[in-house]
This record gives structure tokens, C-alpha cells and sequence, in this order.
């Protein structure tokens, strides 16, 4: 990993791999809520992207529910 991927920023975008790990979910868990429409993203010129600030409140809303 290189120091630019370490250094996520709450508005910064994140890619599925730079988000599985982050999660600690495989790609193929994020491309099954993507299908399903479970989690919140982007698509930027054919690729997904991911803002952090908007997964972390995902994530808490993920919490509340359990």
C-alpha cells in the first residue's frame, strides 16, 4: 500500500479495493450491495467510487439497525 492510499480523507473517494479493505470485505461483498443497492456510491466515467464520509454514516445507520 502506498502512502497515498493510507491517507483517506473523509471527502475523499475510494475505489472497491481501496473500500473492501477498509471494510474488511471481499470485492465480491461490495459488488453484492452495489447490486442490491445497499450501500452508497458513485459511478464516475464507468467505475465506482466511494466517498468515506458517506460510508462511515452508512456504516453507523448499519450499526442502529442491529
Amino acid at each position: 500500500m502506498n502512502i497515498k492510499n493510507a491517507m483517506i480523507t473523509p471527502t475523499s473517494l475510494m475505489t472497491i479495493d481501496d473500500l473492501a479493505a477498509y471494510l474488511k470485505v471481499t470485492r465480491r461483498t461490495i459488488y453484492e450491495w452495489l447490486k442490491s443497492g445497499k450501500i452508497p456510491a458513485l459511478k464516475l466515467v464507468g467505475q465506482w467510487r466511494f466517498k468515506k464520509d458517506k460510508i462511515d454514516a452508512w456504516l453507523e445507520g448499519q450499526a442502529q439497525h442491529h
